[in-house]
């Protein structure tokens, strides 16, 4: 009998590199069903949609924008570790400017506030590209520090306490666009915009050739300077959409909490995507589709029970078997999952052969 491992239909798609973090998220999705048996269902409530997998999307959406910021910083071979700091930054600096203005459910006010949030994470990520690319400090060091010191600036604009805000207009950043949520709309634009710029421009080689090898591309005539900042800034940018949809949707901004392990999440959403973290490729698919698979493994562990403490262990289980999933050598050695050759012509076959 034929080993069905062995296969050679099985053997094309397990070479991709989408094809385990797909099979882990729909094993994810499996296990919830025997307790949740509606759990594909779809409904709509009050003219909003509901259901589980609308609750992962919209818990997923903040964590795909930061995913989707550091797929680019991690293709140029940089890192961004304060992703998680400026999400607390720009939120709370939106939240802190709702509290003080006059009317806090005017539209204005809303959009003031957003505004300022999203001037908080473009400062960060200047910040954070001025350093790595202009002074050439090591992006880890570089920004290490801001996540540091940035959750320290996040306490200080929110004096140390929760800002709690009661606002509808800035409620329908996180809320709702008629039936759909609104942080999965613009986390879909978002997506589809830097797919758009990155695939059907020349933007999104230039970053390969960046990350591949920065001299090499400066010599050919590419600003990597300024692709280095570029990236750095939409890393913020990103953070800070995060930030303001974290903020929007809970109407509270906690500086200790908001944000917190966001940089892990959006690394190992990078990494089960496909990125390799030495640069020079990237793939927006499948940091999307990593992200998924995290917040889907979030939304298990609580639906069965798991204390909350107990989290980040599966998580890490989870993660360690799909990047083994995911490696050549282990596919061989372990499911003999190993590329299947062409046959030589039989010209070049005794040319070989003599």
């Amino acid at each position: 009998m034929t080993n069905p491992l062995t296969s050679p239909r099985l053997r094309r798609a397990a070479a991709h590199r989408l094809f385990w973090p797909a099979v882990i998220l729909v094993g994810l999705m499996l296990v919830n069903l025997p307790s949740t048996p509606d759990y594909f269902s779809v409904g709509v409530r009050h003219g909003h949609l509901y259901g589980s997998l609308i609750n992962i999307l919209i818990f997923t959406a903040p964590q795909i924008l930061v995913g989707l910021g550091l797929t680019l910083v991690i293709a140029t071979s940089g890192i961004d570790l304060s992703v998680g700091a400026v999400v607390a930054i720009a939120g709370t600096a939106a939240c802190w400017w709702v509290v003080r203005a006059s009317d806090q459910n005017a539209a204005s006010t809303a959009l003031t506030a957003a505004a300022i949030g999203l001037a908080a994470g473009l400062a960060c990520g200047a910040w954070n590209g001025f350093f790595v690319a202009r002074m050439g400090v090591q992006p880890i060091v570089a920004t290490l520090t801001l996540m540091v010191a940035g959750r320290g600036v996040a306490q200080l604009i929110g004096n140390g306490q929760i800002i709690t805000v009661n606002s509808s207009s800035y409620a329908l950043i996180g809320g709702w666009w008629g039936p759909l949520p609104s942080g999965i709309l613009i986390a879909a634009a978002v997506v589809l915009l830097t797919i758009t710029l990155t695939r059907r421009t020349a933007l999104g080689m230039l970053i390969e050739a960046v990350g591949g090898n920065a001299e090499a591309a400066r010599l050919a005539g590419v600003r990597a300077t300024r692709i280095k900042m570029t990236v750095y800034i939409f890393c913020g940018l990103c953070a800070a959409m995060a930030g303001l949809l974290l903020t929007s949707n809970t109407s509270s901004a906690d500086a200790n909490n908001s944000g917190l392990w966001y940089e892990l999440y959006g690394i190992l959403a990078v990494v089960l995507g496909g990125t390799p973290l030495t640069g020079g490729r990237f793939h927006i698919g499948g940091t999307v589709l990593g992200a998924l698979v995290i917040g889907t493994l979030n939304n298990t562990l609580f639906a069965l029970g798991v204390p909350s403490q107990s989290n980040l262990v599966f998580e890490g289980a989870v993660v360690i078997v799909v990047c083994l999933l995911a490696s050549p050598k282990f596919r061989v050695k372990v499911l003999n999952l190993r590329p299947r050759r062409s046959a030589l012509p039989a010209s070049t076959a005794g040319t070989e052969a003599s």
